[in-house]
């Protein structure tokens, strides 16, 4: 039995392994090595639970040889992964009139009865999977019950219940690999990350029992507190009891240590107790991980029954793993392998409190997580006025503009009705860490009525408060309880630890002085990405914007783009102050001209009196600029072409900067990005203009200064064509939300609609804007990099998009030697850690 591969005694020496009998099987022959406690005990591995599953028993007689003959025994379930469940443990195996009778002797009778009952019942509902309405007339708890109980049991089955301990054995094993194999664990098993085919073991071992009439009882035991990660000892132990039932909220449960609101452990037993927290301390040394010790007191005698994983939050699983490596159980890479990136949104931003009562309203895509309530708003101006009230606010609307962004930064959070992960309001709130749900269809948004309707029909109406959950993607109403973000001295550690591994750069996307100190504080390597167009959403400068927009001459434009100079140097000269002398990475001018200009009649009538021009002017004008696809419109470097006097004030404005950051700070270089190129005469016209411009200012103010010029390859055509424009460039910055829109055909605000039913159907295997599509989005900036290295050898490669956060992105641009990712300021760290595992990860190959 001890070298049986598929029916192992648990032994120091015996053959068991996790990929074959599971974690749980591998733990228990770690603590019977360390000496521990642990009661005799089988192993089945995944192929014998299959086989049991396909009606071929083991050598039942066999296994129950390594038990004494009146042992009663359970069977618990051991998957490769404990988070990938299994079916429950069955206790009391061989319970039966003779067993009975020896325990109502050694533990008395209403224990044994107890004991015996509660087996007959639970054998009859999971093993032989009888209705448990057959119980309801058992009214008794004594010996009349019990035989109430086996009396159930015949009626229901016409045969009495079976007291053979192989019988029951043989019946149990078959049930629990049934279970596994049936097509709803298959799903739920999926659900949590599980190969639909993951294999199951199963053990079985000796009961200890935790009832009779000395000291007796079971419990569990750790060393750190689940939620913080620090060091506290908390569990329960329940006197007279099985299993995990010191866990169930009714029990009257013992504390373990010392505690004012109740008797514990330590006090009635200190002599078991130090017992027990040495074999925890021992267990955390050994198996290098923090442990949940069950246990049972048989009669006065401590046993260890299973050892597990202690659950935990993410806050506390970053000081766990850097506690373990900081006494010296793991090195100090293994415990940047241990936090998964996903994990430390949760440390950067609030969250609703897992055990607050959630009343979910509605549904749609997690866009930036985090998690906020306030009074619903449906405009910008009515953020703002809330701002200034110090009322606290949620911003509903159909989808976000770039009017949007003032009142954006004045909500606490974003709902939208449309949009995707990529879109307008979901790039905008995970740069500046505003939780953000888009794309709910469940509400009717009636914005005409500043109202939502809600599927059940309840009408939630401005004023009303409501929670959003960005994590989740839910809509709560209310204001649940949150857990407040913590950046301690353990993320710090575990940060430093995994940029001394990384060999990836990472930069931020940040568009305003308050981004760029966002990334600053989060240690981002510079900005990757400076969308220069939200500055001129500033209520001061929209009414120049648009005086430039209706100027009719070049001349009449530079005029008052002068106006804007000013305005647009001291936004640059913040950032490149904040950034202390790391690279800063400014994109021009990229958005259609008629996003700045009203659409409603009211806002029309002011833009012509503020320009003192008719209103059918200005009604004609807008119309006339008016475009059937503007995102493939004049934008972009078509406007640094067309109306180039836009780049010529920008360029400007970042070279007098630079002068001005360098001058009471480290040396400056700028780079500056050209959006949406698509041939290299583009890029030559533009270098053309900037190159000028810089030569102006160097005139000027008599001082040198550097820059490096770049494009932003979102084309398909630019990806292609990368060799030829590369020829012009420092750098390449591949811009993946427009490239993904345009390799698609696909629009990332309206995606979202049917993006899951395409998901579902596995037309794609995940939705392109949010995990980057490494076969075609992926081949051509494999093309774009190959070619744009083989005439530029040092140019700089990069992605700027938001899948730059991604670990599967950040995998494959350093597999194909890019030089750095770029993302959201807040999803900096999680892009570092990924970056950091993936360095380690390769050294250990």
């Amino acid at each position: 039995m001890q070298n049986n591969p598929n029916t192992t005694l648990v032994t120091q020496t015996a053959p068991i392994a996790t990929a074959t009998h599971g974690g749980r099987a591998k733990c228990l022959q770690r603590l019977v090595r360390l000496d521990l406690p642990v009661p005799t005990t089988v192993a089945l591995s995944f192929e014998a639970v299959h086989k049991i599953a396909q009606g071929e028993l083991p050598d039942i007689e066999a296994v129950l040889k390594q038990f004494p003959d009146d042992a009663l025994l359970c069977v618990r379930p051991s998957s490769e992964d404990p988070d990938w469940g299994g079916p429950g443990a069955v206790l009391n195996i061989g319970m039966n009139d003779s067993s009975h009778a020896t325990l109502c002797r050694d533990l008395g009778s209403d224990a044994a009865t107890a004991l015996y009952m509660r087996f007959v019942q639970y054998y009859a509902v999971h093993v032989a999977r009888l209705d448990p309405d057959m119980f309801d007339n058992v009214t008794g708890n004594g010996p009349e019950g019990l035989k109430e109980t086996l009396r159930a049991y015949e009626d229901e089955t016409e045969e009495s219940f079976p007291g053979n301990r192989a019988t029951q054995l043989g019946a149990v094993l078959r049930s629990m690999a049934r279970a596994w194999d049936g097509t709803t664990a298959r799903l739920l098993r999926q659900a949590k990350g599980a190969p639909a085919e993951a294999g199951l073991g199963l053990v079985v071992q000796q009961m200890a029992f935790g009832v009779g009439i000395k000291k007796s009882g079971a419990g569990v035991l750790q060393l750190v507190d689940s939620n913080t990660g620090l060091p506290q000892i908390t569990g329960r132990y329940l006197r007279q009891s099985q299993g995990r039932d010191a866990l169930h909220a009714e029990a009257e449960a013992l504390y373990l240590t010392k505690d004012p609101r109740g008797p514990s452990l330590e006090e009635e037993e200190p002599v078991l107790f130090k017992q027990l927290q040495d074999h925890a301390a021992l267990m955390r040394v050994k198996l290098r991980e923090e442990m949940q010790v069950e246990f049972t007191v048989d009669d006065g005698v401590l046993h260890i029954l299973d050892g597990v994983r202690v659950a935990r939050s993410p806050r506390a699983a970053v000081r766990i793993a850097v506690q373990l490596a900081k006494d010296k159980i793991i090195p100090q890479q293994e415990a940047v392998m241990r936090v998964e990136p996903s994990m430390l949104n949760e440390l950067l931003h609030r969250q609703v409190d897992k055990d607050a009562a959630r009343d979910v309203i509605g549904h749609g895509i997690a866009a930036s997580p985090g998690a906020a309530t306030g009074r619903i708003v449906f405009t910008a101006a009515e953020a703002q006025a809330s701002a200034s009230r110090n009322e606290d606010c949620v911003l509903v609307r159909r989808e976000t503009s770039p009017e949007d962004i003032r009142g954006m930064h004045a909500a606490k959070a974003v709902l939208t009705e449309r949009g995707g992960i990529t879109s307008h309001a979901a790039v905008i709130g995970r740069g500046i860490g505003l939780p953000c749900v888009v794309g709910v269809s469940d509400i009717r948004f009636q914005t005409n009525d500043k109202q939502l309707m809600l599927k059940d029909g309840r009408i939630i109406k401005q004023g009303d408060v409501i929670t959003i959950d960005g994590t989740s993607g839910d809509v709560l109403l209310g204001a649940p309880a949150m857990q407040e973000a913590a950046l301690d001295d353990a993320f710090q550690n575990l940060m430093d630890w995994a940029d001394a591994e990384r060999d990836i750069g990472i930069r931020a996307n940040a568009d305003t002085p308050a981004d760029a100190q966002t990334a600053r504080n989060f240690n981002a390597q510079g900005i990757g990405l400076c969308r220069t167009e939200h500055m001129f959403f500033d209520i001061n400068r929209l009414t120049v914007m648009r005086e430039m927009i209706f100027a009719e001459t070049g001349e009449d434009r530079r005029a008052v783009l002068e106006r804007l100079l000013p305005m647009q140097r001291d936004d640059f000269t913040q950032l490149f102050r904040i950034m202390e002398g790391q690279p800063v990475c400014i994109r021009l001018f990229d958005p259609p001209l008629h996003e700045f200009l009203p659409t409603n009649r009211s806002g029309q009538r002011e833009l012509a009196e503020a320009l003192d021009l008719p209103l059918s002017d200005v009604t004609r004008r807008i119309e006339a600029m008016m475009e059937y696809n503007p995102m493939l419109g004049l934008r972009g470097v078509r406007l640094g072409v067309t109306v180039p006097e836009i780049y010529e004030m920008q360029a400007r404005a970042i070279f007098e900067a630079t002068l001005e950051a360098s001058r009471d700070g480290d040396p400056v270089v700028p780079e500056i990005m050209i959006p949406l190129v698509s041939a290299k005469r583009e890029v030559e016209l533009v270098k053309t203009n900037i190159d000028s411009v810089a030569a102006a200012v160097h005139n000027e103010r008599g001082e040198s200064f550097d820059y490096r010029l770049g494009v932003m390859v979102e084309t398909p055509r630019a990806a292609l064509r990368a060799g030829d424009i590369a020829q012009h460039c420092a750098f390449l910055s591949f811009g993946t939300n427009d490239l993904t829109q345009m390799t698609y055909g696909l629009s990332r605000d309206d995606a979202g609609r049917f993006m899951s039913d395409y998901v579902r159907q596995e037309v794609f295997p995940e939705d392109p804007f949010h995990t980057l599509d490494l076969d075609g989005v992926g081949e051509l900036l494999e093309l774009g990099a190959t070619r744009g290295r083989k005439t530029q050898p040092d140019v700089t490669l990069s992605i700027c998009g938001e899948h730059g956060g991604n670990p599967e992105s950040i995998a494959f641009c350093r597999a194909r030697g890019f030089d750095y990712v770029s993302c959201s300021p807040f999803r900096v760290p999680g892009a570092r850690l990924a970056a950091a595992q993936l360095a380690i990860a390769h050294k250990t190959l």
